[in-house]
């Protein structure tokens, strides 16, 4: 057993997908799981995928040697806090989130001596939400970011890595503010957008959201099925990874009236040249094994 008591703390996809990898690759004797509603800690135990459901938070981890934070952004301070005196020395404290630089403070901030905080990011998910969504092979052939601090404990941070290979993922380190740098262009933008655009067909006359409805080819079907992610979660990431999506909005902002130049002017060898870079930004990513 690599661990012997997991606790994972909010059992939404990721929760409850880190919770059936565990089980599959047998790494962990014991799994709590801890989250503040009745309804997931009854769906967990209908599940089967935890040993023990709770809705103690902060006495949820007295016994762990691995704790994962998997709540929205701005829940990850109060919880952290919160548990942080339950926590063993040797304990290693890791998160799922998608804005490393808020983690990294909160766990300096609030963590023991001894305890050791780990933020890490799969880059893994669905539009699914909730305990039901989850399975085990979500993280085979993705991404697992991590973002140990400077002095972190060499030895807990290969601990991690190891799991979070058992569970088929390919490791990556970096600091905290090159992730948020890059997860804004290549998660939050695109989230962004598809918000908007979907929205913006909300608003439209009755009729015609009809028809978008009616005739949803796979460019807009494609923004509906990113733009049903959890609004709560995506809400959290924006205001905490404000001032990177912002410098990536205001470079999308300055291509995208070039694009409305070209297509005014009738620039037709500049949209040809774009379309043929981003045709084969897809293929790279095909060839990647992301697609």
């Amino acid at each position: 057993m690599s661990f012997n008591t997991v606790t994972i703390i909010g059992f939404g996809l990721i929760g409850s997908s880190i919770a059936r990898a565990l089980k599959k690759h047998g790494a962990a004797e014991h799994i709590v799981c801890a989250d503040m509603s009745d309804d997931v800690c009854a769906t967990v135990r209908r599940l089967g995928i935890a040993d023990v459901t709770t809705t103690d938070i902060a006495g949820s981890v007295k016994d762990a040697d691995l704790v994962f934070v998997c709540v929205p952004m701005g829940a990850i301070e109060p919880v952290v806090a919160s548990i942080a005196p339950n926590l063993k020395t040797g304990t290693i404290v890791s998160d799922v989130g998608s804005v490393k630089g808020l983690v990294e403070g909160v766990f300096k901030k609030h963590l023991p001596a001894g305890v050791h905080g780990i933020p890490g990011h799969p880059i893994a998910g669905t539009e699914h939400s909730g305990p039901e969504a989850g399975f085990a092979e979500l993280f085979v052939g993705r991404w697992y970011i991590m973002t140990p601090p400077k002095n972190a404990d060499r030895g807990a941070v290969d601990r991690l890595a190891a799991l979070w290979k058992q569970f088929g993922s390919n490791i990556e380190e970096m600091e905290a503010s090159h992730h948020d740098q890059t997860l804004a262009i290549t998660s939050h933008l695109p989230h962004l957008i598809a918000y908007t655009i979907v929205d913006t067909a909300t608003q439209l006359e009755n009729d015609l959201q009809s028809e978008v409805i009616k005739f949803s080819a796979s460019g807009f079907r494609d923004f509906t099925r990113i733009a049903a992610s959890d609004p709560v979660m995506w809400r959290d990431v924006f205001l905490n990874n404000r001032d990177a999506v912002l410098d990536i909005l205001a470079r999308f902002n300055e291509d995208l009236i070039q694009m409305q130049k070209a297509i005014r002017t009738g620039d037709g060898q500049m949209l040809q040249d774009v379309f043929t870079r981003t045709r084969a930004v897809r293929r790279a990513i095909i060839d990647a094994k992301q697609a």
